[in-house]
């Protein structure tokens, strides 16, 4: 289950995601971002699990300018080698 604590911090907010981030989970991830775009910030430090669409959806946004702050270890390599393999 993902939970998405919005915290204000002008211009823009922090969104701060707590526990599993499903590709269900996506649409209402992106309409929360949407508010604060391009200045969205998103908060992986209690990101517990995710799935592969969710890791492409993150080296995205990433590579669009949104910022991944405290991006767990294991989802910074997953989006490095989804990369690498778009790459390819």
């Amino acid at each position: 289950m993902l939970k998405i604590e919005r915290e204000s911090d002008l211009p823009g907010a922090t969104l701060r995601l707590i526990g599993r981030i499903r590709s269900q989970d996506l649409p209402d991830l992106e309409s929360q971002m949407a508010i604060d775009r391009p200045t969205a910030v998103l908060d992986l430090a209690e990101v517990m699990l995710v799935d592969v669409d969710v890791v492409r959806f993150l080296g995205s946004i990433e590579s669009h300018g949104i910022q991944l702050r405290h991006c767990p270890p294991f989802v910074r390599e997953w989006i490095c080698r989804e990369n690498a393999e778009a790459r390819q």
